[in-house]
């Protein structure tokens, strides 16, 4: 079993930038890639960011040169840094790891950009 702690989210005006982070805890030996998620009122979850162990990274199209992923495997924690937030980016953020046997998901935080 593997648990997942968001932190870090809030409210924020356009423009300006949030660092969320996820920390694993359980059986993070198992875990391979990890991600961050979004979901926005009325829409479905969608990708934002993924990053292997081993530390390649992969960006949904919107958000590529505003937010960054990264890992610290010594610290169980992977992070995402939000720059030049839009409006569009409110949603709630979910964390992601992905084990050889399933997918685990955190409780989410919440992102809210003001115009």
């Amino acid at each position: 079993q593997v648990q997942l702690v968001e932190s870090g989210g809030g409210l924020v005006q356009a423009g300006g930038s949030l660092r969320l982070s996820c920390r694993a805890s359980g059986s993070i030996f198992s875990i391979n890639d990890m991600g961050w998620y979004r979901q926005a009122p009325g829409k479905q979850r969608e990708l934002v960011a993924t990053i292997t162990r081993g530390g390649t990274t992969n960006y949904t199209d919107s958000v590529k040169g505003r937010f960054t992923i990264s890992r610290d495997n010594a610290k169980n924690t992977m992070y995402l840094q939000m720059n030049s937030l839009k409006p569009e980016d409110t949603a709630v953020y979910y964390c992601r790891a992905e084990t050889v046997l399933r997918y685990y998901w955190g409780q989410g935080t919440q992102v809210t950009v003001s115009s």
